[in-house]
């Protein structure tokens, strides 16, 4: 049965965020947002005297790091607020603001990379020998001077950044409309009781019992959602369209170049997941031919995909239960792991339940100083177990970087974000496998692993693949029609499931609610973070202290090397099809287990 939604402030504040830590008031916010209202002009006054002397140069950098602190601070707080309900005006006109303010500091700066990469190499040699300090950004000067072939000239530069505010427009309108605007109707279970249908509890119904729930959720959500699909449609080919504007600006040869330049990640890794992934399908085929058995249905669909095939060993766990099973799972990290998430956990840096409005699904909100905030859904089920255990690897990823690298390289890069948040998960269910020898409880987990493997692995690989082909329509002129990515999201399920599933038309809707199509080539690192994420999580059980303290020195690192390299730190090798390969053969032999034990 589905719990009624709550209003925010039915909510106990221990259950939300504190998010005082960031500011103590909104009036404290507008005064910093003030301040950042006149940095515009001061960093002007820098235009055209970077190569003037390596003291000029070092005074750049230092001020460009203040000003990033201010601004995450900013746009921390007003994406926050924001998120705990979307149908309030005012935290939306104050993320309209901070994003404002982010957009015209950018415009100003834009000048800053061209300058630098005109500066002459003697002459950058002559700067880091008379300007002590300057050494420390000498990566970053390196990483600017890469781009030199896809920067424009300042006045073009500046004309793109200050086009930045109306590039978000996509991706914003797009998150209003999936979360505070788009409804739908209530839906009957076997038993003819009604539930409450949203976006949070959609997926937490597919994962029930009552088939009959299932097909009319799965039906009543995506009829909804098809009822809407030409304003769906238009908001994505727009945002693919900005993005072909801007990589074509910058002189890259698509957008998928463009999205992997800025993170180091060579075109070969994107092509190698997918292509690992398609020579290994037989394995999805295997995986959907015994799970259509263990369920008992003569035929499998698409609403059958996300309950237990085990469903009498399924747990009701309640959030304090979550906690403290994140603790006893992560326990091989360390104490020093375990004593920021105890700090994280006790000290208010999640917002656990869905209310009215809220943002749905999940994040960790990454540089937001002193510390990172983690958004949940919280449901009391195994799912929302690993989602908490998920987004604190995110949060003590960002956490450590934070506190171990100056702030020119305390970000990471989104290729190495996920690796951090799966690793954790790799943990939790490696611990729950060895804690039980009940064939039952066994059989439950080990589904639940599998699914994982069919929804990170496989599943976003799809997502990667839908991603390469609506990018390719829009750069060869074409526009996206809510009827075309009906067809090819549709022929991709055909594909990624096999004959022994049922597609049922409307699925071909589901990339509609998929936010992720809107972070510009993001998909494909949930699939390469799990490959890596398992890699390491079995080397740090097998290798005791030495292995947990080579994977502490790669979540501080932040983006002090290129992602592959760091990688390497904690021991897995990603410019190489192996991780993937190795990860789906341990696919494969849970899929042998759970075939002996069903």
């Amino acid at each position: 049965m589905t719990e009624k939604i709550r209003k925010r402030e039915e909510i106990p504040e221990k259950d939300t965020w504190n998010l005082k830590d960031l500011y103590e008031t909104p009036e404290d916010w507008e005064r910093d947002a003030e301040k950042a209202a006149a940095i515009p002009a001061e960093l002007a006054a820098f235009e055209g005297r970077l190569g003037e002397s390596g003291g000029t140069l070092l005074s750049w950098f230092r001020r460009e790091d203040e000003v990033s602190l201010l601004l995450e601070k900013l746009l921390g707080y007003a994406s926050l607020t924001a998120d705990q309900d979307l149908g309030n005006g005012e935290n939306q006109a104050r993320r309209g603001r901070a994003l404002n303010l982010y957009v015209q500091i950018e415009s100003a700066a834009s000048f800053a990379d061209p300058e630098i990469m005109q500066i002459p190499e003697e002459m950058l040699a002559r700067f880091y020998q008379e300007a002590e300090g300057l050494s420390l950004y000498r990566l970053a000067i390196e990483r600017i001077r890469r781009k030199k072939e896809h920067t424009l000239s300042p006045g073009e530069e500046h004309l793109l950044a200050a086009a930045g505010e109306m590039a978000q427009a996509p991706s914003t309108i797009g998150s209003v409309f999936r979360n505070a605007d788009l409804t739908f109707p209530t839906v009957k279970d076997g038993k003819g009781k009604e539930h409450e249908l949203t976006q949070g509890t959609y997926t937490m119904i597919m994962a029930m019992n009552d088939r009959t729930l299932r097909k009319n959720t799965f039906e009543t959500f995506y009829r909804t959602w098809s009822a809407h699909s030409g304003l769906s449609a238009a908001i994505l080919d727009a945002q693919v369209k900005q993005q072909t504007f801007y990589a074509r600006q910058r002189k890259y040869g698509s957008n998928l170049e463009a999205a992997l330049a800025p993170n180091e990640v060579p075109r070969e890794v994107y092509f190698n997941l997918v292509d690992t992934v398609h020579s290994r399908m037989n394995s999805m085929y295997r995986y959907m031919d015994l799970r259509k058995k263990m369920l008992g249905v003569e035929e499998l669909h698409m609403y059958d995909l996300y309950n237990s095939v085990v469903p009498d060993a399924d747990e009701k766990i309640s959030f304090e239960q979550a906690k403290e099973a994140v603790f006893e799972a992560l326990a091989p990290l360390g104490e020093n792991y375990e004593k920021i998430v105890r700090e994280a956990y006790g000290n208010r840096w999640i917002d656990v339940y869905e209310n009215v409005g809220k943002r749905g699904g999940a994040y960790s909100s990454g540089g937001s100083r002193p510390h990172p905030y983690i958004l949940l859904n919280h449901k009391n089920n195994l799912n929302s177990q690993f989602t908490l255990v998920h987004e604190t690897g995110h949060t003590v990823h960002s956490y450590l970087s934070m506190k171990n690298q100056p702030v020119v390289y305390s970000d990471y890069v989104i290729f190495v974000a996920e690796v951090a948040s799966t690793c954790n998960e790799v943990l939790m269910m490696r611990n729950l496998l060895r804690k039980t020898d009940d064939r039952k409880k066994r059989a439950y987990l080990l589904n639940y692993f599998l699914e994982q493997f069919r929804t990170t692995l496989y599943r976003q690989t799809m997502f990667a693949e839908f991603e390469l082909k609506i990018n390719e329509i829009v750069e060869k002129g074409g526009t996206l029609t809510a009827d075309e990515m009906n067809r090819i999201y549709y022929d991709l399920n055909v594909l990624y499931y096999g004959k022994e599933m049922t597609v049922d038309p409307l699925i071909q809707e589901e990339w509609a609610r998929i936010p992720h199509f809107f972070y510009n080539f993001y998909v494909y690192q949930y699939a390469t973070g799990f490959a890596a994420a398992i890699a390491i999580a079995d080397r740090i059980l097998t290798g005791g202290k030495e292995a947990a303290d080579d994977y502490l020195r790669f979540l501080s690192s932040g983006s002090s090397a290129d992602p592959i390299s760091l990688l390497k730190i904690a021991g897995v090798d990603m410019s190489s099809p192996e991780p993937v390969s190795r990860a789906l053969d341990e696919f494969d032999r849970m899929i042998t287990e759970m075939e002996k034990i069903g």
